[in-house]
């Protein structure tokens, strides 16, 4: 328990600091996002350094591995280097939407936020998995918001798939996916029943909202839950 304590101690001191890389010249982050899509729980952009032997440990894109080897990764990543992760509530995602913005631009919000964490501490290039049908747009973007928001644009390799290509960004759609699936065990613990991943292909998940509605609205204790600008809610709601 000590061991864990310290070494928890040592991440969070790392993290606030930059410690143990000082002196390096230029620093590879990858970024990556989990949950864009559910009609269920928070949104998270993950980020990662780059770190010595990380091709090693055979990460990959979060989709092809399972929940167990997910979590596994994800501590190891966690206990060698420097991760960022922003999240957005549901409720926080709807408040968004109604305000004319969309996914993409949300997305563009947390993942400036995380490269900016980086950027504070040292020059990065980030990797990052694109959230935009224009690869090249959402690295302008990204740039762009970056700038504004800590005075720096770093060198943007922005690429669909790019968690299946660059094992830094798989390490941050790991990081990202992990939290994601901690939140959704989260809510179900809260609600006190299975609500599933959040995703619209997910039967656990229609089922619950299904069975929650009642005269077209959902109790007050699962409206923070559920991003009711989706198509799927009013599909349900519809019913």
């Amino acid at each position: 328990m000590k061991q864990e304590k310290r070494g928890a101690n040592k991440r969070r001191a790392m993290n606030e600091r930059g410690g143990g890389y000082r002196g390096r010249k230029q620093f590879e982050i990858g970024v990556d996002e989990a949950g864009r899509g559910p009609v269920m729980g928070s949104m998270f952009v993950a980020g990662v350094l780059n770190f010595e032997g990380l091709a090693d440990i055979n990460v990959k894109d979060s989709k092809k591995l399972n929940s167990a080897r997910r979590a596994h990764l994800a501590e190891i990543i966690e206990q060698r280097t420097l991760i960022r992760v922003e999240e957005i509530s549901a409720s926080q995602i709807d408040e968004e939407r109604e305000r004319g913005r969309s996914m993409n631009d949300i997305t563009l919000d947390l993942a400036s936020k995380v490269v900016c964490f980086f950027i504070r501490k040292f020059p990065v290039r980030a990797f990052v998995d694109a959230a935009d049908v224009k690869p090249e747009r959402f690295a302008r973007k990204l740039k762009e918001r970056c700038s504004l928001l800590c005075g720096s644009a770093p060198e943007i390799i922005s690429e669909w798939k790019a968690d299946e290509k660059y094992p830094v960004v798989s390490a941050a759609s790991i990081i990202a996916k992990v939290r994601r699936d901690r939140c959704m065990r989260e809510i179900s613990e809260h609600l006190g029943c299975d609500v599933g991943s959040g995703y619209p292909s997910d039967p656990r998940t229609i089922a619950f909202l299904r069975s929650v509605m009642r005269e077209k609205e959902i109790p007050y204790s699962v409206r923070p839950f559920v991003r009711k600008s989706w198509k799927t809610f009013h599909k349900i709601k519809k019913a």
